[in-house]
């Protein structure tokens, strides 16, 4: 990968519609070879696909927390059903486990602070085997991949 598909992908990270003669006159190439370059870093799995950044307001996500949790067991039939369980939630974002503790960290999206509190009493803490949990709640936006987020304002502002 050379600085020319570098300069591709990011590009498409800024916007995956753009056209590819508009592509092509970013990253200095002709139609041809800028449509050529595109499709191999897609046959060679660099470009997984494309996808549309929605509102979160608008699917009633605008609330976004990220929760730590622990579990209280590590047994194969906890793990499995705490993740398939938490998988499974429309609020789930992101789900990672992780070494060491805490062993799982989770981005949610919900509407607002009660439809957070219901999700995580109604849902995560009557899931068998969760011990605890920590949220956390974004102040500011510094750094993101959804490039309209990085303005570097507080949420108040």
């Amino acid at each position: 990968m050379d600085g020319v598909d570098r300069a591709i992908i990011s590009a498409l990270r800024e916007d995956g519609r753009i056209s590819n003669a508009a592509l092509a006159q970013k990253v200095g190439l002709t139609a041809g070879p800028c449509l050529r370059r595109v499709q191999r870093l897609e046959a060679e799995g660099v470009i997984l696909g494309y996808t549309a950044d929605i509102n979160p307001e608008s699917l009633g996500q605008s609330f976004e927390v990220g929760l730590d949790i622990e579990l209280k067991w590590g047994d194969r039939e906890t793990v499995e059903r705490f993740e398939n369980t938490m998988a499974g939630y429309e609020e789930v974002l992101e789900l990672l486990r992780l070494f060491g503790s805490p062993d799982y960290f989770v981005r949610v999206a919900v509407a607002d602070l009660h439809a957070y509190e219901r999700f995580l009493t109604k849902k995560v803490l009557t899931i068998p085997g969760v011990q605890g949990t920590d949220s956390a709640f974004p102040m500011k936006i510094i750094k993101s991949q959804r490039p309209h987020l990085n303005t570097g304002k507080s949420f108040d502002e």
